[in-house]
C-alpha cells in the first residue's frame, strides 16, 4: 500500500480502465458528437443501448463486489455508501451540463475518447470543458471566502 492507501496497481488499472471505456466509446462510435448530437434529437437510439450495457455491466459488478468481497480490490478499504443530496447545486449544475452537451454535443469522457480517433476540432469543448470547471472553483472559493467574512464579522 501507498502513503494514500492505495494498492501498487491503482494507477495502471485506472489506466487500463479509461482506454477500455475510450476504446469503447470509439468503437460504438459515441465519440463523434454528431452521433449524440442526433441521439439528442431522438433520430438515433444507438446510445441509449451503448449507456445502458454500461449502467448494466456496472451495476452487476458493483452489487456482486460489494457482496463477494470485503473491501475495495484497489484501495483495501470498506465499502461505504457515499450519497450526494439533492439540493439547488446538483439541479443547477445538471442544467448547466446538460446544456453544454445538448449544445455541443460532446459529453466530457466522449471528448477526451474523440480526441483518441483524431478529431482534434473537439479540443474547443473540451478547452471549453477546462475553461468551465477552472472559472466554476474560482467562483466556488470566492463564495465560500465571503461566506466566511460573513460569519467572522457577525460573531
Amino acid at each position: 500500500m501507498s502513503d494514500d492507501g492505495r494498492g501498487p496497481l491503482f494507477m495502471a488499472l485506472v489506466v487500463a480502465g479509461g482506454l477500455l471505456h475510450g476504446f469503447g466509446l470509439a468503437y460504438s462510435r459515441m465519440a463523434r458528437p454528431e452521433i449524440v448530437l442526433d441521439f439528442l434529437q431522438l433520430e438515433d437510439f444507438g446510445l441509449l443501448f451503448v449507456m445502458g450495457g454500461a449502467a448494466l455491466v456496472t451495476g452487476l459488478a458493483i452489487r456482486l463486489g460489494t457482496r463477494v468481497l470485503e473491501t475495495a480490490p484497489l484501495t483495501g478499504t470498506r465499502y461505504t455508501g457515499r450519497e450526494k443530496g439533492f439540493d439547488r447545486n446538483v439541479v443547477i449544475g445538471g442544467v448547466v451540463f446538460g446544456a453544454g452537451w445538448g449544445l455541443s454535443g460532446v459529453c466530457p469522457g466522449a471528448g477526451y475518447a474523440s480526441l483518441g480517433i483524431g478529431n482534434y476540432r473537439i479540443l474547443w469543448a473540451v478547452g471549453g470543458m477546462f475553461i468551465g470547471a477552472y472559472v466554476q472553483g474560482l467562483w466556488r472559493a470566492h463564495r465560500r471566502s465571503t461566506s466566511r467574512e460573513t460569519a467572522t464579522t457577525g460573531d
